[in-house]
């Protein structure tokens, strides 16, 4: 079997995701812009050859190349869960004619506005949302969907260049910054709790489920420096408070034509319970969601996701035996990390269950918050009961503190 697998290297996870290809047999080729030199010691061991491109970005001379990269060496598979190339993914296998998901598919898990066009179709509700791309559009839409509303990119991830505006005059601003992008998805806020719905799927088919939920909400996140970002892994997905948000995603799967792979979606549920569709990716989650995954289940997700894509097979056995929790921590100040507070006390009292404790060094730069979830640094912890785990992760979260200067 083999696999080109477009940028092996990053985010970081894909390290693991590559390793995961080569312990179920497949033959790893990796693309990238990154030269071969450059690429982690865990990926390269991995790699049974390697392409450097001069550029992913430029869709049509990346396609042309690996296209003909991938017909000299006959490829089985091209996979990538590197959110900017799944639609280069897909547009590679249709030219190669090897088996996944098309562009068109793809183009649904990218494009916001057509993602929640088919989604709505399918009778699922989604926020009311429009594409937009000048101001006047943007501010018409507005007053029709009306406020608050938020603005996001139309094939962006995560939290960047995402935004609130609560009037017109927020509106006027919020447009000033993302000025860059030549057009954007304007959206109703959903009020409510956040969560998310991860699978790994086989023909459309989850073979595993998980949900998450952040604490607080990303956006939130993401506005306030203060703010110490935190998600939970629910030990068991399939308890009554959850199910709407599972039969929803199941939904959103059908609707968007989910093939094999890993999918990574987030929802809303109101104070009425009313659940709502927020967003979905064809890729796997990143802020170590997979991570977290893994802890709850003692299995290796990596693995099992190569096994499925390559061979059609899931072997493992979810044992779901923990909720999970991970913290990320930004330092107070500028500069240089100074100290760090906290570290006895939360060994002292979380113990065993701290299972990831990966703060940055003594004299090491402070990271710009605005540009990685991780922060300065983060801590994974897990515990079979809920309650537990989430004053364990309370505890963390007001104990830890990292001065900058």
């Amino acid at each position: 079997m083999k696999v080109l697998f477009i940028s092996p290297h990053y985010p970081d996870e894909m390290q693991d995701f590559t390793r995961g290809l080569a312990e179920v047999g497949a033959q790893v080729y990796g693309i990238g812009d990154t030269p071969r030199s450059s690429l982690p010691a865990k990926v390269q061991k991995h790699l049974r050859d390697y392409l450097q491109i001069p550029g992913l970005f430029d869709e049509d001379d990346a396609l042309r190349r690996i296209v003909a990269a991938g017909r000299a060496l006959q490829v089985d598979r091209v996979e990538c869960m590197w959110e900017p190339c799944v639609v280069l993914a897909a547009r590679v296998r249709e030219a190669l004619g090897v088996p996944g998901m098309s562009s068109d598919t793809a183009l649904g898990f990218r494009d916001k506005p057509i993602m929640k066009e088919r989604v709505m179709a399918a009778g699922l509700r989604v926020p009311q949302f429009a594409r937009v791309r000048t101001a006047a559009e943007a501010l018409a839409a507005a007053e029709e969907i009306g406020y608050p509303v938020i603005v996001k990119p139309v094939a962006g991830a995560g939290t960047a260049d995402t935004f609130r505006a609560d009037d017109p005059g927020e509106l006027r601003g919020v447009l000033g910054a993302v000025a860059h992008l030549s057009e954007v998805n304007l959206e109703e806020f959903i009020d409510g709790e956040e969560f998310t719905y991860d699978t790994v799927c086989l023909d459309g088919t989850p073979v595993f489920e998980s949900v998450a939920q952040y604490h607080p909400k990303p956006l939130e996140g993401r506005t306030h420096e203060w703010i110490t970002p935190a998600q939970i892994v629910f030990r068991d997905p399939y308890q009554p408070e959850l199910r709407a948000g599972i039969e929803l995603g199941r939904g959103v799967l059908k609707a968007l034509g989910m093939g094999t792979g890993f999918t990574h979606m987030e929802w809303f549920r109101k104070p009425s319970g009313e659940v709502v569709f927020g967003e979905i990716a064809a890729r796997s989650p990143g802020a170590k969601l997979v991570d977290q995954m893994n802890y709850a289940n003692d299995f290796d997700i990596y693995r099992e996701w190569a096994r499925i894509v390559c061979w059609g097979s899931f072997d493992a056995r979810p044992n779901r035996r923990y909720h999970v929790a991970a913290l990320f921590k930004r330092a107070t100040g500028q500069g240089r990390i100074r100290r760090i507070e906290g570290l006895d006390e939360i060994r002292a009292r979380l113990g065993d269950s701290l299972v990831v404790n990966d703060l940055l060094p003594i004299g090491t730069p402070r990271r710009d918050w605005h540009q990685t979830l991780l922060s300065d640094g983060y801590m994974i912890l897990r515990h079979p009961d809920y309650r537990e785990c989430m004053a364990r992760m309370a505890f963390a979260v007001n104990k830890l503190r990292i001065y900058a200067g």
